[in-house]
């Protein structure tokens, strides 16, 4: 593997993109430095450590918004519009049209998620600061008074313009860098906090209190690393034949090749979907808390207790809950791909299965057989900090299941994109 790196840094090409990608990842983590005005530190870290939503839009954000940066939502909002766009294609038939027409038709599709992008980073922010001014972390807020509107406008424009700029910076990277470039922005977001996880984890008293507890949540983090990869490149190979044709005196077709399934083709979106609900109860009971109504506060209260993130119940329905969304969402975007049709249309079949719907009921049959072990992995996966924590006594993130996902995917893809670039030059790569 170090060969394979230094032989990387050969190649011109393949070293000024690895550079080119370095460069805007400092860029990035140097904009994450730069603070709005007026921010309470001390109560936002507070409010961060309390509030589990908050928790999910600081890791997306690259950890932007752990002192509310000029780029504290980070990507998030994009990736809303995309799973979004991802959703209503088959819905829209003018979108479905858009996804058939090839890379004119992605980069419309594309520039309607740009769109999308300004108005829910718009909603996100303006809700984001509305919580921060109940909690005290901001103040001076109010777009319609008359004293604060224009500084309310001049924030609301700065995180929405923070947020464009860095998926610009992402997709600078998807085309001169290395890997798809909204991921490695919210990878290196989580790299960038890891050494000061590690020094809490080893000076914070945990390692000096509980010294078998912390070697248990090392050994269980690093089998949790080679479950996620083992998970992530599992797949299930459906051979294909292709048909020999005869065109003007010459023969075409008549090879062999399969159609990956993989056990996890939903990625980590399950997990931004069940963590989203999860936590929208506790959101609401964040709001609810201050008000006027004794029954109010009670109920706030009750919503407080039932969806803690640290009860049986609450961990219980978190796995359903990413179980259901693996299994939906594998099967829209199964269903935008249209495998059967495109292999009816090239003349190719699967061997002792008929083209058509049949080719469509087998492929989806054996799509829902191997997404069950997908969605229970990913379940497991999701719960695991609960199950580490009631095992070793060692408090972990609520966060660090996705994390964990994140991080490993989006490193086994640039290597594997890496390994390409080098396979291509005759050099031994990062994988195989």
């Amino acid at each position: 593997m170090l060969e394979a790196a230094i032989n990387s840094f050969r190649i011109p090409d393949l070293r000024r993109r690895i550079l080119f990608t370095l460069i805007i990842l400092i860029i990035f983590r140097f904009i994450a430095t730069i603070p709005i005005p007026g921010i309470d530190r001390e109560a936002l870290n507070t409010l961060l450590e309390q509030n589990q939503l908050l928790g999910v839009l600081n890791l997306f954000s690259g950890s932007t918004l752990s002192n509310f940066s000029i780029a504290a939502m980070g990507v998030y909002p994009y990736i809303t519009a995309s799973i979004i766009m991802q959703l209503m294609t088959p819905i829209i038939p003018k979108l479905d049209e858009l996804s058939k027409e090839g890379e004119s038709g992605r980069r419309q599709i594309n520039r309607y998620q740009h769109y999308m992008t300004v108005p829910l980073a718009l909603l996100q922010a303006y809700g984001q600061i509305i919580l921060m001014q109940n909690q005290n972390v901001i103040a001076d807020f109010g777009l319609f008074s008359a004293d604060t509107w224009l500084h309310s406008v001049a924030i609301l424009t700065t995180l929405v313009a923070g947020t464009m700029v860095l998926v610009w910076m992402g997709e600078l990277i998807t085309e001169s860098g290395i890997g798809n470039g909204i991921s490695i922005i919210i990878f290196g977001g989580i790299v960038a906090s890891l050494p000061g996880s590690v020094g809490n984890l080893v000076f914070g008293g945990s390692f000096q209190d509980n010294v078998i507890g912390t070697v248990a949540f090392v050994a269980l983090g690093l089998l949790t690393i080679v479950g996620i990869v083992l998970l992530n490149e599992g797949q299930r190979r459906i051979p294909v034949h292709h048909a020999k044709r005869v065109r003007r005196g010459r023969m075409y077709g008549g090879s062999s090749t399969f159609i990956p399934l993989k056990v996890n083709s939903a990625g980590m979106i399950p997990l931004i979907f069940a963590v989203s609900i999860m936590v929208f109860p506790g959101l609401v009971a964040n709001f609810l808390t201050g008000s006027e109504r004794p029954w109010l506060r009670d109920l706030a209260g009750d919503l407080a207790n039932w969806f803690d993130a640290n009860t049986l119940q609450y961990q219980l329905i978190y796995f359903f809950m990413v179980v259901l969304f693996t299994y939906f969402y594998t099967m829209v975007v199964f269903q935008q791909q249209n495998i059967a049709e495109s292999l009816q249309r090239q003349g190719a079949f699967i061997p002792g299965i008929r083209p058509g719907a049949n080719t469509n009921r087998y492929l989806t049959g054996v799509l829902t057989r191997i997404t069950l072990v997908g969605a229970l992995g990913l379940g497991i996966v999701a719960i695991l900090p609960y199950i580490v924590s009631q095992l070793t006594g060692i408090q972990t993130l609520f966060l660090g299941a996705t994390s964990l996902l994140i991080v490993v995917g989006v490193a086994v893809d640039t290597m594997r994109q890496l390994e390409a670039q080098l396979m291509m030059r005759n050099y031994e790569g990062f994988i195989g």
